[in-house]
């Protein structure tokens, strides 16, 4: 018997989710755990899997579809099988839910048609946001186009009359919409114009990151403890490092030490490992240590598991591996979740220092800033130095003044001598 599909919940904290690509299309035979969709959550870009075994009768979602958690998105059966029903009872619930939107709102909401299901999950985007039957030609000065571009265009004060087209027939689509630049900035100088802002929706993980991190300024008692360091035994540290794996082909950077000094100085100092838990404080007996990386809209922290117990040429490997994880939107929920502790490094930026926001419910965030070479005093004379500021941000619900002051000698102890993480 032919069931409706919702789109499943793939993360705790995902309240919807973006359709990127069917992997199955119209008449496929499904297996239970076979891949149906990619589906671009919050935090990633997750498997979406089938329950259910049939053919896939129905696509009711087009890709580069966000919708919201148990939204019908396709129907799986047997081959042949009547769905009218079933197709009947999805149109149903979706006339139900624009009947309750303010008329001013629906009115700009697209056509039933624009939301009804693709004939194939291979369709372009123009065909999806079309109307049933394309004219063979506009009228004169018409500007062919969906309720739902014409409605994107009139948020983001864009004229489709300055749009190019590249559906059928020249008609405008939603791609058309978010690829658009305006005028010419010579164009526009040229007619006297002023451009106006160039609009882009907030992605699901750009709006979870605005409310995560707005919510930590305001519920979490920041302080921040900065110092200035000798980096230049940790640096020479590395530097002999590497001549060491330079037949394998492998390389460690700064930041790996600085992950392996962090870990080691959690295990020195432990009350700084801890998270705050409203009525309790958990002081982690793990190291557990998260990596800011910086992804196309906004940011993503893989955790580097057990860092205190891994070498640093390990904790390199697994850098470099999450953080391609990362960037291609592949990391999963267990490889970014529950970290004890967080690093951020703006050094390659040439940012000299900074303070970053804490990742509740962690304690504390460690900024990195870049290196300096300036001279610093050694006895009597002047000699060229490298140095490095660190800034911790700690939540003073969990970390008081001296404990975080106590951990950052111990970090600043270490760096300055390497050789003390084998003690």
């Amino acid at each position: 018997m032919a069931k409706i599909i919702g789109l499943p919940k793939l993360s705790p904290t995902m309240e919807e989710g973006t359709l990127v690509a069917w992997t199955k299309k119209e008449g496929d035979e499904v297996e239970v755990d076979d891949l149906l969709a990619e589906v671009e959550t919050d935090k990633a870009t997750m498997e979406f899997r089938s329950f259910d075994r049939g053919v896939l009768l129905k696509i009711l979602v087009p890709q580069g579809e966000t919708l919201e958690p148990d939204v019908p998105v396709a129907i799986i059966g047997k081959a042949g099988e009547d769905i009218s029903d079933l197709l009947e009872q999805v149109a149903s619930k979706s006339a139900s839910k624009s009947a309750s939107v303010p008329e001013s709102a629906s009115e700009s909401a697209p056509a039933p048609e624009s939301a009804s299901a693709p004939e194939s999950a291979s369709a372009p985007e123009s065909a999806s946001e079309s109307a049933p039957a394309p004219e063979s030609a506009p009228a004169s000065g018409r500007v062919l186009s969906s309720p739902l571009v014409r409605k994107l265009a009139r948020e983001r004060s864009i004229d489709l009359r300055t749009v190019e087209g590249s559906g059928p027939q020249g008609r405008i689509v939603k791609r058309d919409i978010e690829s658009y630049a305006g005028p010419s900035a010579a164009a526009a100088g040229a007619e006297g114009e002023r451009l106006p802002p160039r609009v882009v929706k907030a992605s699901s993980m750009r709006r979870t990151i605005a409310r995560r991190l707005t919510e930590s300024k305001q519920t979490v008692p920041h302080y921040y403890l900065t110092i200035d360091v000798d980096i230049a035994p940790l640096s020479d540290a590395r530097s002999a490092m590497n001549a060491q794996l330079e037949a394998s082909g492998e390389k460690v950077s700064l930041n790996d030490l600085i992950i392996k000094v962090a870990a080691a100085t959690l295990r020195r100092v432990p009350e700084v490992n801890a998270s705050w838990m409203e009525k309790e404080i958990h002081y982690h007996q793990v190291v557990d240590i998260s990596v800011a990386v910086a992804v196309d809209d906004g940011l993503m922290t893989p955790v580097i598991r057990d860092a205190d117990r891994k070498g640093v040429a390990e904790i390199a490997r697994e850098v470099r591996d999450l953080a391609e994880k990362a960037r291609n939107r592949k990391l999963q929920p267990e490889e970014m979740s529950n970290g004890t502790f967080s690093i951020s490094n703006l050094g390659m930026f040439g940012i000299e220092e900074f303070s970053a926001v804490i990742n509740p419910p962690e304690a504390a965030i460690l900024a990195v800033g870049t290196i300096r070479n300036e001279p610093i005093v050694e006895g009597d004379a002047i000699v060229p130095g490298r140095r490095m500021r660190f800034t911790m941000s700690c939540d003073h619900r969990v970390i008081d003044g001296a404990t975080g002051a106590k951990f950052m000698a111990a970090f600043k102890s270490t760096i300055e001598s390497p050789l003390t993480m084998l003690l």
